[in-house]
């Protein structure tokens, strides 16, 4: 047992288990997937810290808690195909190649795509597929997806997400201004797009959701 994997055991039974993520799988893939590599190397050792961090290109990798309440909220049980906005240093991608049957995900930033392929390919995650592009417009050829998860605060819901969410589907996403959101879980209960059930997961903060169905550049 490496350094690492100590910080690791620490941040889940410090940070997660305790604050009520219940969900074994999701702590489980918390436990394996070493975070440390998807931040700089000068930060590697404040990986597992109970806070965000800077992966370049004015982007950041999201607090251990936040990262796991919002997999947790999925509710993902191996079988489902995954839609996730905003790939960044590949993180939250790789908890859900662990934990889904498929991911897409869709990152606006080419450098950082390049580096979370690179990083999923070292750890096996062959079950994603990335691409460079505005991904508030979803991934309409790969729909129907079971889970959508959007990591980039949004002025609202982008109706063209849930028209891609299977029925029953769930889409997670912060919503609310530029500088304080909310966590808010939708899930689709019919073909009316607006018909979803939505959930306050508690406030947040994200960069912003950049492109056509979210925030100005």
């Amino acid at each position: 047992m490496d350094r690492y994997t100590k910080q690791r055991i620490k941040m889940v039974d410090t940070q997660i288990r305790s604050r009520g993520i219940k969900d074994a799988r999701v702590l489980k893939a918390m436990e394996t997937i070493p975070r440390h590599l998807f931040v700089e190397e000068a930060l590697m050792d404040q990986a597992y810290n109970d806070n965000p961090l800077p992966i370049g290109e004015r982007q950041t990798i999201s607090q251990p808690y936040i990262v796991a309440l919002m997999t947790e909220a999925l509710e993902l049980t191996g079988k489902e195909k995954v839609l996730e906005i905003g790939t960044g240093s590949g993180y939250q991608t790789a908890l859900l190649a662990q934990l889904a049957d498929r991911v897409c995900s869709i990152e606006r930033i080419a450098s950082l795509a390049n580096g979370a392929r690179k990083l999923l390919d070292y750890l096996h995650a062959y079950n994603v597929a990335i691409r460079v592009g505005d991904g508030t417009y979803g991934w309409k050829e790969e729909s129907p997806f079971d889970a959508i998860l959007v990591t980039a605060g949004a002025p609202k819901i982008p109706a063209v997400l849930v028209e891609q969410l299977t029925l029953g589907g769930r889409l997670i996403i912060p919503v609310g201004d530029r500088h304080t959101q909310t966590l808010t879980k939708a899930t689709r209960l019919s073909e009316k797009i607006g018909d979803v059930k939505k959930e306050d997961l508690g406030g947040c903060r994200f960069v912003d959701l950049i492109g056509e169905h979210g925030w100005d550049s």
